[in-house]
């Protein structure tokens, strides 16, 4: 973890937004040196059965930036998300800032862009982002020192975000009792999403992380902060000294139970594009739905 600039006494404040529909979190993460601010996983609301795009989520996060007179220079991804639809764009048109992503995006692009039969018109080069992070790429919210750590597992362009003493990790994590993400999409890898998580938890112990999602384990509360420390003793999936042999059977049983998420097919159509819709020839929005390609 040398190679990393973890820098523990910067504590940025971050305030969490649940969207109930999809069970994800958003974030604001401010510099507490100034008025700058980073979002982290935008949503962006959809009735996937009536065809219908709206933006109450992202408005809150709006209204919130505007009521505290925030400025905001970064809109991040962590990774191109299979159960939510990112509104970025939607954020940057009203707000500004910059959308950033890992740069294997290209491998999803790339990936998606066979499954959704996109054709050459598709750029698969990363270019409808604003930024492209490399492992170990540093970046900066106001006076906020901000760092990336590569972690594929879950899809091959998962990236978490350090903020001071405050960590955005996406899906690559969840809560103690929640466990873990799943490893069975195109290109993810069980073993390679131990490797991430190992890296997670080489941080210092106090380190806040903070989750994309919760599902309310065993019916209780929501929760979307724990610690480095609460994550090695307690996480279920690899909490307590579990080895990676034991990981690895433990999740290619478990995700072969589990059925697809129900907004993957327009998640992902969306989100390889940073939260712009596809549209047709005439240039109204459509979605395409793939069959048995999936």
């Amino acid at each position: 973890m040398n190679s990393y600039p973890v820098n523990m006494d910067s504590k940025p404040e971050v305030e969490a937004f649940f969207d109930e529909a999809t069970n994800t979190i958003s974030y604001v993460v401010k510099d507490p040196t100034s008025s700058s601010c980073a979002i982290i996983d935008s949503v962006m609301d959809i009735d996937y059965a009536a065809g219908r795009i709206t933006y109450q989520h992202a408005d809150m996060i709006i209204a919130y930036i505007q009521s505290n007179n925030l400025q905001l220079e970064w809109i991040i991804e962590t990774h191109v998300h299979a159960d939510h639809l990112s509104a970025a764009p939607y954020i940057q048109q009203k707000l500004g800032g910059k959308i950033g992503i890992g740069d294997k995006i290209l491998v999803v692009q790339d990936t998606f862009g066979k499954v959704f039969n996109e054709g050459t018109e598709f750029q698969r080069d990363g270019s409808q982002f604003d930024a492209l992070f490399k492992d170990g790429d540093t970046y900066k919210i106001g006076n906020l020192e901000a760092f990336t750590i590569y972690t594929p597992g879950h899809t091959p362009a998962c990236m978490v975000h350090v903020m001071g003493n405050a960590t955005f990790v996406g899906d690559t994590l969840f809560m103690p009792d929640g466990g873990s993400a799943r490893a069975d999409f195109p290109g993810g890898d069980a073993h390679e999403l131990y490797d991430s998580i190992m890296k997670i938890l080489e941080l210092p112990d106090e380190m806040r992380l903070f989750m994309c999602h919760d599902y309310g384990p065993n019916g209780r509360d929501i929760q979307w902060e724990t610690t480095v420390g609460d994550e090695k003793k307690y996480n279920v999936h690899v909490g307590a000294g579990k080895t990676k042999e034991e990981f690895v059977k433990f999740r290619t049983e478990r995700d072969a139970q589990l059925d697809m998420p129900k907004l993957i097919i327009p998640s992902l159509q969306v989100n390889m594009r940073a939260g712009d819709l596809p549209k047709d020839e005439d240039g109204n929005p459509v979605l395409k739905v793939p069959v048995n390609s999936l």
